[in-house]
């Protein structure tokens, strides 16, 4: 593995949740999909069977999150919180986000309030793994 690589982030996105209607074809639904940039990458689902209708945009702060996973910690009972995220101006948050010990990792599951639409929020959950050869997130720099 490249040692350029710091190791992998998991998104996994969990549900919508009052999304705007787009979608022409079907009465009172839409087609969603997300599409994730993280630094140069870019990482989408295209749709197939009509134009893409733009529905709202969110950021994630990995800040808070980074620094639980550099904190090391190991051998907490599964469910521990180790740090709480109020929303505020500089994230979407639509309430507040946990970073939580579970199965020896941190995860943190957060509700995105969408931006630039009339309506919405995605449930998403981010979670660390390193990998063998990557640098790891211990020397990063915030």
């Amino acid at each position: 593995m490249d040692n350029s690589y710091l190791g992998l982030l998991k998104l996994r996105i969990k549900r919508g949740i009052n999304l705007a209607i787009r979608d022409a074809m079907k009465r009172r639904a839409s087609d969603p999909y997300i599409v994730v940039n993280m630094g140069d990458q870019t990482v989408y689902d295209k749709d197939t069977f009509s134009g893409d209708d733009k529905m709202g945009e969110a950021d994630i702060d990995l800040k808070p999150y980074v620094q639980c996973v550099q904190m090391g910690l190991n051998q907490l009972p599964n469910g521990s919180s180790v740090k709480r995220i109020q929303p505020d101006i500089t994230n979407c948050l639509a309430e507040e986000s946990s970073c939580i010990w579970q199965n020896g990792n941190i995860i943190q599951e957060m509700i995105l309030r969408l931006r630039n639409v009339e309506t919405g929020e995605v449930v998403v959950e981010i979670e660390w793994l390193d990998v063998i050869g990557c640098k790891g997130l211990s020397q990063l720099e915030l």
